[in-house]
């Protein structure tokens, strides 16, 4: 039985489920009379972040300050410790930039695409999620596809 006990939790460490993660903090930059933004951020909450939602008319101003370049504006702004996230990004990207740490500003889903996480509406075809760069590029890569 003891043998039992110690592989239940070496199993546990090895393959951590995030559900029983600490929740992750996250800002979330919003204009005051947005729905979809709220939506997003309740989508966040779901999925283990610890979300502060700050209503602002100076997102453009923020964007212009974490040097996002306009093609990459999204419908609100996500700051998550280093990174930022621009638009609905879907969260296994959010995820992902967090535990690779790659070096770049963050991730963008620009516009308000219908159906991508927060937004209401059906999808239409792949949501692709654009990586910031941090050196300015005359096209952004699609960082994931989903």
């Amino acid at each position: 039985m003891k043998h039992w006990k110690a592989l239940a939790v070496t199993s546990l460490l090895a393959f951590p489920v995030s559900g029983l993660a600490a929740d992750i903090s996250a800002t979330l930059y919003k204009n005051p009379n947005c729905g979809c933004c709220a939506e997003y951020a309740k989508y966040l909450e779901q999925n283990g972040f610890d979300v502060e939602t700050i209503d602002t008319h100076d997102l453009v101003k923020m964007k212009a300050e974490y040097n996002v370049p306009e093609e990459l504006h999204g419908c609100h702004t996500t700051v998550v410790g280093d990174y930022l996230f621009e638009g609905h990004v879907p969260v296994e990207s959010v995820t992902q930039v967090l535990d690779e740490k790659p070096s770049i500003i963050g991730l963008s889903v620009p516009g308000m695409p219908l159906g991508s996480p927060g937004m209401s509406g059906e999808k239409r075809g792949p949501l692709e999620v654009y990586a910031i760069a941090s050196q300015s590029t005359e096209t952004p890569d699609i960082y994931a596809t989903h």
